[in-house]
């Protein structure tokens, strides 16, 4: 199975990053130091920016690790492998500067740092489309192919065929499919059914097959016992494709609890402990630092608030979050004094009289939520996640849409996936939520930085704010 090279390949491009990390870095040093002038020269002998190497290809190896730039090609598309270099890229600059802050080294040049981080991310670029080329061609021209049958005419199969359709740099090639419902030549995107389940055990001895993929629909589960010993007994390579699409429309893993398989039927990264505890050390550094860079912005809004209106400053109220904990948020008080009831009415409303002037623009420039950087420093939200709801919102959504509650396996967030995706506001609740799911089961740090910056093009100024 590719998997199984996949380890291989893995170390492979460890070593070719590595290598491609060094030469850059060379690259950089050389034509600073040999076209531009610079005041440093001369002060750091070349041996000194040469032992930084050392530290620096296990640091950008290890971000590549973090940032997911050794997954399998098959799953991740250039666009995301695009982004999560630049991600990394980016955290390795921080964490170059910071290190020669730390050991007071003024006179390594930073101008050649940012040439280094410029080529390098241009570089491991090249090299990563290199490899997919090579990968594509290598298969396109029917080299290193796996040929497979499938045990089993479901929707699994079909999904399974259409992804390798779609991919053939992956290297399989589906050579029929087995099944006992329908009748043989029928056909799914040239992927014709060759015969019975019964057969499979003629085929596997007289046809050299690299693997068998099992996608039985649920109601022939009874047949996986030996159909499964089937394969066994030929040795030929055998994976199962549940045909739970339909039920359980996630991300599911697999746990051994003493040699008992558990399937999970959710994936969430954030219940990881490393994971939690890098995302809120994260949400407690970015808090502070922007609390302290929107701080004239947050004086001026407390003062135009307190001056146009009567009431108090900050406006509370309670939102559901992690693990469905009520808490307080915090607003700068966009609309005018209200009664405990008339504010549980609903929505606001475009052209609602309770909103001030000033409420207005704060609430249209996403300026009113600025107080919440304190809830992200108490721990009550995160600097990105899904939006927390009001408690009577909570309770009606929870009937009404399925999967609606998973949202609360993670903190609620300022910004998230599908705020910078437009589904703020007065929008469809349902594409929220599966943006919101999305981002709960394909959480990396990358993926935050990644809505952070969208958020400063695309999330501030919100259409739908009223």
């Amino acid at each position: 199975m590719i998997k199984d090279n996949q380890k291989y390949f893995n170390r492979l491009h460890v070593v070719l990053d590595a290598f491609v990390v060094a030469l850059s870095y060379i690259l950089a040093w050389y034509i600073h130091f040999t076209f531009f002038v610079d005041d440093t020269v001369g002060a750091l002998p070349v041996q000194t920016y040469m032992v930084a190497l050392v530290f620096l290809i296990p640091m950008f190896i290890i971000l590549y690790y973090a940032f997911n730039l050794y997954t399998p090609k098959r799953v991740q598309g250039r666009r995301l492998e695009a982004g999560n270099l630049f991600c990394a890229n980016a955290v390795g600059l921080l964490l170059f500067m910071f290190a020669l802050y730390l050991f007071k080294q003024t006179d390594f040049s930073r101008n050649m740092i940012f040439l280094f981080i410029g080529i390098n991310y241009i570089a491991t670029l090249l090299e990563r489309n290199l490899i997919r080329l090579m990968l594509r061609n290598i298969r396109r021209r029917g080299m290193n192919q796996k040929h497979m049958v499938l045990v089993g005419y479901s929707s699994a199969a079909k999904e399974y065929i259409d992804r390798i359709t779609q991919n053939p740099e992956w290297g399989y090639e589906v050579n029929g499919i087995l099944d006992d419902n329908e009748a043989v030549g029928t056909e799914y995107r040239g992927v014709k059914v060759i015969g019975t389940t019964g057969n499979l055990e003629y085929i596997l001895d007289n046809y050299s097959m690299d693997e068998i993929a099992i996608t039985l629909g649920l109601n022939e589960y009874f047949k996986l016992q030996h159909i499964v010993a089937v394969c066994e007994k030929s040795g030929v390579h055998t994976q199962f494709i549940p045909d739970y699409m339909n039920i359980i429309p996630t991300r599911p893993y697999t746990e051994d609890l003493l040699g008992l398989p558990v399937i999970n039927i959710r994936h969430v990264p954030l219940t990881n402990t490393f994971n939690m505890m890098a995302k809120r050390i994260f949400d407690i550094i970015g808090s502070l630092l922007c609390i302290i860079l929107f701080s004239p912005v947050m004086l001026i809004t407390a003062i135009a608030v307190k001056t146009t209106s009567r009431g108090p400053l900050i406006f509370s109220q309670e939102r559901v979050g992690l693990h469905n904990r009520p808490f307080r948020m915090y607003k700068f008080r966009s609309m005018e004094m209200q009664t405990e009831e008339d504010e549980r009415r609903g929505w606001t409303v475009k052209n609602d009289p309770r909103v001030t002037k000033v409420g207005k623009f704060i609430r249209k420039t996403s300026i009113d939520e600025l107080p919440q950087l304190f809830n992200v420093l108490k721990g009550d939200m995160s600097l990105v996640g899904p939006r927390p709801e009001r408690p009577q919102y909570v309770e009606k959504f929870r009937e009404e849409i399925p999967r609606y509650m998973v949202k609360h396996q993670v903190r609620p967030g300022m910004t998230g996936w599908a705020q910078v995706n437009g589904y703020r506001g007065n929008t469809s609740i349902r594409k929220r939520i599966e943006h919101d799911i999305y981002y709960i089961e394909n959480w990396t740090m990358g993926f935050d930085l990644k809505i952070l910056f969208l958020t400063v093009f695309r999330g501030f100024v919100n259409k739908n704010a009223y």
